[in-house]
């Protein structure tokens, strides 16, 4: 498995230490860091809070799942929006692949974030290549 970037973003630098510790990562404290962040390093997946300076974070995972057409996983976690609506809305209305609520079980979020970067090497490795995609459709040569 090659060497995964994950987009962490908190404002809270002790939520951000503590992810830190468990994942490798690109940090961020604030929304439109992030969004530079990852249209620049082009992260394999994101951890964002909810609630974010300069650009919330509902607002960010939206513009990460069109930016990357649904292709980069984003998990929420939040300690302010509690309750299976957010959980709803997040994962239904803004492509969220993950809600948690605060305080994270790291055992928990690993798994998680292992799921889900495994299960973007597992679509990459069905997929065939472009080149023999176009040999079967088209036209043989006479």
């Amino acid at each position: 498995m090659t060497e995964k970037k994950i987009l962490i973003v908190d404002y809270e630098p002790s939520s951000l230490e503590s992810l830190a510790r468990i994942l490798k990562n690109i940090q961020a404290t604030d929304g439109a860091q992030a969004y530079d962040l990852f249209k620049e390093e082009k992260p394999d997946l994101v951890i964002l809070e909810a609630i974010l300076p300069k650009l919330h974070g509902f607002d960010l995972t939206r513009k990460i799942v069109q930016d990357s057409q649904g292709t980069v996983p984003v998990i929420i976690l939040t300690g302010l929006y509690k309750g299976p609506q957010y959980k709803h809305e997040a994962v239904a209305n803004l492509g969220a692949a993950e809600y948690l609520e605060k305080p994270v079980n790291p055992d928990v979020l690993l798994e998680i974030v292992s799921r889900l970067l495994s299960a973007e090497e597992e679509i990459e490795d069905v997929l065939p290549d472009p080149d023999s995609v176009l040999s079967l459709i088209q036209p043989k040569g006479k």
